[in-house]
């Protein structure tokens, strides 16, 4: 996604050859012809400009190796994407349906334009897909110190001399931007800018979702009986075997598991607990988790999802297993409030998370783990950093 013809080039340029040499199928959109470029020119003037961006971004596309991907235009007024968010969102559902990921300018970008595409795009995508965003004028027009770029969230890919050649010759392809403009303007493209530019990296924000995850994207990957968690793989039973073995205490009285799945954790820690009270928002879920639970009276399965799920009575171990990530700011802080209210003086919480980023979450295990971490009724007893999933046992004050 871009705001205008050239944004792709001068911000991801090298991600997009890269993707595009690994084999991932993409489609540029480009929501303005970028007519607005230099505002003195009169009207027959900025369409003459937003025809020729549009052969400069061929030109620029071609000499990337990246002729054939398809560009979608859109032709929504230049400098005025803010007024028109809705049309950009509905243009964008559509492209964006069966997208495993989406790049686009990143929604803090100080240029108004590059804000409304990134939130644009975001607004548009599916919840399966991933979300990325790429940094402009944010290179030029802010420090390196300020708190509103999110380096917490940062990737970079490097890029090596012959990749950066290639971007040196594609962004000069943008004639209309690097020289001065038809009404003898300066360039708006600038030295400054375009130093920037060509640097050994591309830099790229992971974008979180906002809310939490819905009921209805785990409900889909039951179905047909399917185990959507491999609960049987290695990663899997090391990872229940590593959250067992940290517990401190050998026996619990009443343990709450959230988000228990099929119940593979649930019947192992109700070898170790007088009651576990155990849940999922899937119904699918539940049964299956009872099925396997049958023969484990200690174990409690029910439908209920976060924050709701928590117990109104006392507990003294909480087991979060792959479950808090996917809860929005909001849900995540009620949830926490909740848990820490039920869970007695000395009791024991357990969270743990894969280190990925699962599409559907606003956060990832680290940013997940920190918040806990930060509650002043817990202290750290356990932490495991592992190649796969992070995991801490905290205990309440």
């Amino acid at each position: 996604m871009a705001a205008h013809p050239d944004d792709e080039t001068l911000g991801a340029a090298g991600v997009l050859r890269a993707l595009h040499a690994a084999g991932a199928v993409i489609t540029l959109v480009v929501a303005t012809d970028g007519e607005a470029a230099y505002p003195g020119l009169g009207e027959a003037a900025r369409r003459e400009l937003g025809t020729a961006r549009r052969a400069e971004l061929a030109a620029a596309l071609e000499v990337q190796g990246l002729a054939e991907v398809p560009v979608h235009w859109l032709g929504l007024p230049d400098s005025a994407l803010q007024e028109h968010a809705d049309a950009l969102r509905q243009a964008l559902e559509p492209l964006l349906a069966d997208a495993d990921a989406y790049l686009a300018p990143w929604p803090g970008d100080p240029h108004p334009d590059h804000q409304a595409a990134g939130a644009a795009a975001a607004a548009a995508a599916p919840v399966t897909a991933h979300g990325w965003s790429y940094p402009i004028w944010t290179w030029a027009w802010t420090e390196p110190g300020d708190p509103a770029v999110p380096w917490e969230r940062a990737r970079v890919v490097a890029l090596d001399e012959p990749a950066r050649a290639i971007r040196r010759r594609a962004v000069v392809c943008f004639a209309s931007q690097v020289g001065p403009g038809p009404d003898g303007s300066p360039p708006v493209l600038a030295a400054g800018l375009l130093e920037h530019v060509d640097r050994d990296v591309d830099l790229l924000f992971r974008e979180p979702r906002v809310h939490s995850a819905p009921v209805e994207r785990f409900t889909t990957l039951y179905d047909g009986g399917h185990d959507p968690w491999d609960t049987d793989s290695w990663y899997e039973r090391r990872k229940r075997g590593v959250v067992l073995a940290s517990l401190p205490r050998e026996r619990y009285r009443t343990t709450f598991e959230p988000g228990c799945g099929t119940g593979e954790l649930t019947l192992e820690l109700a070898g170790r607990c007088r009651r576990v009270l155990a849940s999922d928002p899937v119904p699918a879920a539940v049964e299956r988790a009872r099925r396997l639970c049958r023969d484990a009276p200690t174990a409690h399965v029910t439908v209920a999802a976060l924050p709701d799920a928590v117990p109104g009575e006392a507990v003294d171990l909480v087991v979060f297993s792959e479950i808090l990530y996917y809860l929005g700011a909001p849900a995540l802080e009620a949830t926490l409030d909740r848990t820490l209210a039920a869970l007695e003086q000395g009791g024991d919480v357990v969270v743990v998370h894969w280190r990925g980023w699962p599409a559907e979450a606003p956060r990832d295990a680290a940013a997940t783990h920190r918040v806990l971490c930060a509650r002043p009724e817990l202290d750290v007893l356990v932490e495991h950093t592992d190649e796969e999933f992070l995991l801490h046992v905290l205990r309440r004050r």
